[in-house]
């Protein structure tokens, strides 16, 4: 039950963050994509920019070995995702490129859809 509560409370947090950054794209893309990295982070409980410096599959394989939730990983998928078409806005196609391949690593790892249609449709899911 208690491992079940904190899934819960962290995958809210998750959301919320990602509310936020939406909110915040029209602005300053380059703010809300590192909004994002923060909250993967956070989500992951591993160092975050160490975890985003990684490889596509590495990062999956990371994320595997460590007992990240499933569940979670699925929103850190469906974040970078995000997180690549605010870089693309940004104009940093370079690393966008980088975060779409870490998402889709993430979902063919572990055996799920990316989420699809604009960032705040996403938030249904």
């Amino acid at each position: 039950m208690f491992e079940q509560d904190y899934l819960m409370r962290l995958l809210m947090q998750f959301m919320e963050a990602m509310r936020r950054s939406i909110e915040r794209a029209d602005d300053d893309p380059a703010a809300a994509a590192d909004m994002l990295e923060s909250a993967i982070g956070d989500a992951t409980d591993l160092d975050g920019s160490m975890l985003l410096s990684l490889a596509p599959e590495s990062m999956a394989s990371v994320l595997q070995v460590s007992g990240v939730d499933p569940h979670v990983t699925e929103y850190v998928a469906n974040s970078l995702q995000l997180e690549s078409e605010f870089l693309r806005s940004a104009g940093n196609d370079e690393l966008a490129e980088v975060r779409a391949g870490q998402a889709q690593a993430l979902a063919s790892a572990y055996g799920f859809e990316l989420a699809e249609g604009t960032p705040v449709e996403r938030l249904d899911y």
